[in-house]
């Protein structure tokens, strides 16, 4: 097990790993460097360090142009790490905190939060605080397909759960991680979790089966992401993480076409018995069954604490949500292959 071989002498580091991300870095970073004051001065209370993950665009510049933030590259990538893995090890063991956040280049964070969530943490007498932030979307694809994602984390992960000692329930969210110094490294950090895709929610596994303490909680006054930049990468995303999300991809899968077959297919089978004349009982059943399923849709919808425009026009992104919970199934599954931004891992479906 790794020993840090320095004392934490600050109050928190920041650890943002970046690869190829000169399109948002500049915005996380100043959203982050603006937080100093004569209170919370970086370089004397925190300190951010951005870890360039082998970029080949302008991300270790960017970063650079930021007085206060210090620019490590990740080293060499070596079998059995993931590439992001290895860069948040690599930053955890320079890291002088006695706090460590651990936070993706595609979020931006709001004045003051980074403290205040230390306070969190210790008010409730926890050494691991995850926020799931305001998702930030564009475009009509990702309005529609990212709150039924997040509509079946809220449901497969309740925040309340999750944060609950008494629960087996366990998850977390890279984007916003911060953990205890001691505890981490006491507990292997990162490096006993580096061949996991989704070292974040394996990570707070351990955690939870360890009782160390965990609070999980959705957070969009304190950060917000933009996860995806296009469709491509909305699509790479997914599937490199659905199947380890949800136990049984195939099964969502089948109930989500079977939900848009229920909400576009009913009032079209209404309509033709409508103007075929058939019993109208049977037109009035069809129409109570219909505003049942659409009831029920959006109820669950709502969990995902996206806009009202994003939700309604859920049902167009079924068929997708379908086909990328079964292509992530396949690949997980038969191909034990995923990729992310230019790198193949092995499956680390359990």
């Amino acid at each position: 097990m790794y020993e840090p071989s320095a004392e934490a002498t600050l109050r928190l580091s920041v650890i943002v790993p970046a690869r190829n991300e000169e399109d948002c870095l500049g915005d996380c970073l100043r959203s982050l460097v603006v937080q100093s004051d004569d209170t919370w001065l970086l370089g004397r209370d925190w300190e951010i360090l951005l870890i360039n993950d082998g970029s080949t665009d302008r991300t270790a510049e960017i970063a650079r142009s930021f007085a206060g933030v210090t620019v490590m590259a990740a080293p060499a990538l070596e079998k059995g790490w993931t590439g992001k893995g290895n860069a948040v090890w690599a930053g955890a063991k320079a890291a002088r905190g006695a706090w460590l956040l651990f936070t993706d280049a595609d979020t931006v964070h709001e004045p003051g939060h980074l403290s205040r969530a230390i306070v969190e943490a210790e008010r409730h007498a926890v050494t691991m605080l995850s926020y799931s932030p305001r998702q930030v979307v564009t475009g009509l694809m990702q309005k529609a397909l990212m709150p039924l994602v997040f509509s079946e984390l809220a449901m497969a992960y309740p925040p309340a759960k999750v944060s609950d000692p008494a629960s087996h329930a366990a998850a977390a969210n890279g984007q916003f991680l911060l953990v205890r110094r001691e505890e981490y490294f006491a507990n292997g950090g990162h490096e006993t979790v580096k061949s996991a895709v989704l070292e974040d929610v394996e990570l707070a596994v351990i955690w939870k089966r360890r009782k160390l303490g965990l609070r999980f909680r959705y957070a969009p006054e304190a950060v917000a992401t933009r996860m995806y930049r296009s469709f491509g990468a909305m699509c790479e995303g997914w599937t490199k993480n659905l199947a380890l999300l949800f136990g049984n991809p195939l099964a969502l899968a089948a109930w989500r076409i079977l939900d848009f077959f229920l909400l576009l297919g009913l009032p079209i089978l209404t309509i033709w018995l409508y103007e075929h004349r058939l019993r109208p009982m049977y037109v009035a059943v069809l129409v109570l069954l219909w505003i049942r399923n659409l009831w029920r849709f959006y109820r669950r919808v709502a969990k995902s604490n996206f806009p009202f425009f994003d939700c309604l026009v859920t049902p167009l992104a079924l068929p997708l949500f379908a086909v990328l919970l079964y292509r992530s199934w396949f690949h997980h599954t038969i191909t034990k292959r995923v990729s992310w931004k230019g790198r193949e891992y092995a499956s680390s479906n359990r």
